[in-house]
């Protein structure tokens, strides 16, 4: 396995932050009286603010509020995100140090947007790990499209088949596919579908397994 770069996805797979977002969103939804439907949430995960949107809407029906539901769940979750370090998952920084040991660049493509996702990396000690970041709020298309990923190449001036990407979401992984890059995904709330299974992405239980991989090929 040849690569010149590594891409992380952040929510999920870097931070543990899925099962958070979860109950945060169930919170908001009975605050403002909409029911809980977790499939439709599991649904959105790996999308931009955009995409979230779009399938809450379609999910929920015409009789969403969705200003005032986003505006709850907002609240809360930067209520949350932004003022205490979310865990870090398993492997995570054993495999962030080894790629900094070997001078491969990094960078993180993340639905989230920058100001938010910059101050969770912080709080968790990972911001050192990397040299760029690609988000959200700076593409037009959100996975699974695969611009946020070209954009991390780009910025990292590596071609797209040089970088390995790494990902949770089934969303993420056919972003990064379609981006061209080595993908491996580490399953978090949502299983791989059908769909993904098809593509072949390398599928590990952690970050563990995949650092003693890269290093065995090393």
């Amino acid at each position: 396995m040849k690569f010149k770069a590594a891409i992380f996805d952040m929510d999920g797979l870097l931070l543990n932050t899925e099962q958070v977002c979860l109950e945060i969103f169930e919170q908001a939804c009975y605050a403002v009286g909409v029911p809980f439907h977790r499939e439709i949430y599991l649904s959105v995960i790996g999308k931009n603010a955009a995409g979230i949107e779009q399938t809450l809407r379609e999910g929920y029906g015409p009789d969403l509020d969705y200003p005032v539901l986003h505006q709850e769940w907002r609240k809360r979750y930067d209520a949350v995100v932004k003022h205490q370090a979310i865990p870090v998952k398993e492997g995570v920084v054993e495999l962030l140090q080894w790629l900094k040991e070997n001078n491969i660049p990094t960078a993180v493509a993340t639905s989230t947007q920058r100001d938010v996702a910059t101050v969770k990396l912080r709080l968790a000690e990972l911001d050192q790990y990397f040299d760029t970041y690609a988000t959200g709020c700076e593409v037009k298309n959100g996975k699974p499209d695969p611009e946020i990923y070209l954009l991390a190449a780009e910025r990292l001036n590596i071609a797209p088949e040089h970088c390995l990407a790494f990902e949770d979401s089934n969303n993420g992984v056919k972003s990064a596919m379609a981006a061209n890059m080595i993908t491996y995904q580490i399953p978090d709330l949502v299983k791989p579908c059908d769909d993904v299974l098809a593509l072949g992405p390398y599928i590990r239980n952690s970050m563990h397994d995949v650092l003693s991989e890269l290093k065995a090929a090393s």
